[in-house]
């Protein structure tokens, strides 16, 4: 197998890997039909959920909608503004499935998190929602979101809620999808970025990763998360050239960055078709010498670290080693940002513009070295 290809494959296996090594983070959305229950999900999380992922009955009122790709399950309540004795059934039915998944003791199953949607415009807190909002948060954390949140009436039942001191995490008024006033006005969406804040900030620890990769409103929390998952393997970087490793060892060091390059994929969770991870590794290792794959790089890269020298006679040390590493790594997640930021808003991204992308971040960020910031 030609060397590149064989790095490709490494690749490829490792992202398969890291998703697989994920867990899951599961969020209950209840709300009467109308309520934006779907706007709602889809403005948050990618792969426009509610619309494109399989809805699996778990009982007569509650489905789980779960796409594969996306770590994360939506149970999704139906039939709220039907009478008091159907209310009463799905109560117990969503009650019923909380506990039987806590007694499976299978924290990938745990539901984590309620938001309880109700639309602003109805003006009004039902006693039969305050009753369930009660009897829910004394079992999992409970958000209330208020949709379609736009003129003055949802500040008025965003304050009468909170003056009924119920066990909440927060009340979070929000409007999905801007909204079209007239032909010259329209008015932007709001609150998505501190729903989603709050939420993480909700969930336990196991989940994070989870919630990171599934949502699209917080591209910055991603990128937190994937620096700091750079850390790990800029240690490990430092080991293998603390001997040092002479050039013609330096592409031991590619399984490490391979590795590292999957995670912070995985983190931002950007579905990329193999052309653009084909080219993410052009980009990054470069195809030039493939026999030799690992001093090519480090021929070329230590032009770039003054004081080292050029490559001929020299050795990897592990700071340089670890240099390197963090360069790539810090350079792909500013690249992945911009990338994301592309995605959501309907851009594609060709092969040859990764390729550009990818060599112009590394650039920079090996021109204005490793922050300290960036290694804590």
């Amino acid at each position: 197998m030609d060397p590149f290809d064989d790095l490709l494959s490494q690749f490829l296996r490792k992202i398969e890997e890291e998703e697989e090594k994920m867990h899951t983070a599961n969020l209950m959305v209840v709300g009467k039909t109308g309520v934006g229950k779907s706007t709602l999900i889809n403005s948050v999380f990618r792969e426009d959920l509610a619309d494109t992922g399989i809805g699996t009955p778990v009982t007569q009122h509650l489905r789980k909608i779960t796409k594969a790709g996306v770590p994360l399950t939506i149970y999704d309540s139906k039939g709220l503004e039907l009478d008091r004795e159907v209310q009463q059934t799905i109560k117990k039915e969503i009650l019923d499935e909380i506990d039987l998944l806590i007694q499976k003791n299978n924290k990938d199953h745990f539901i984590h998190m309620i938001w309880y949607c109700i639309n602003s415009q109805s003006r009004r807190i039902e006693d039969f929602e305050i009753d369930w909002i009660t009897t829910f948060a004394a079992k999992i954390p409970v958000i209330v979101v208020l949709t379609q949140s736009f003129g003055k009436d949802y500040k008025t039942l965003e304050k009468h809620i909170r003056d009924l001191n119920l066990p909440l995490k927060g009340v979070r008024p929000v409007l999905a999808h801007e909204l079209e006033i007239s032909d010259e006005y329209k008015l932007p969406s709001f609150g998505l970025k501190e729903l989603v804040d709050l939420t993480f900030d909700c969930l336990p620890e196991a989940a994070h990763a989870a919630f990171i990769n599934a949502q699209k409103i917080n591209v910055e929390r991603k990128l937190e998360a994937a620096n700091r998952a750079v850390l790990p393997f800029v240690t490990a970087a430092f080991a293998e050239g603390f001997n040092p490793l002479p050039f013609a060892d330096a592409a031991l060091l590619v399984p490490t960055q391979l590795a590292m390059l999957a995670r912070l994929t995985v983190i931002f969770g950007v579905p990329l078709k193999k052309s653009i991870l084909t080219a993410i590794i052009t980009g990054v290792l470069g195809t030039g010498g493939a026999t030799a794959i690992g001093r090519t790089i480090v021929a070329n890269l230590f032009k770039l670290l003054p004081g080292v020298g050029t490559a001929a006679g020299g050795v990897i040390s592990g700071t340089t080693a670890a240099t390197i590493t963090a360069a790539f790594g810090f350079a792909y997640n500013q690249a992945m940002v911009k990338v994301v930021k592309r995605f959501y808003a309907g851009e594609s991204i060709t092969e040859k513009e990764m390729v550009a992308l990818m060599r112009q971040t590394f650039h920079e960020q090996m021109k204005k070295g490793i922050d300290r910031e960036q290694l804590q």
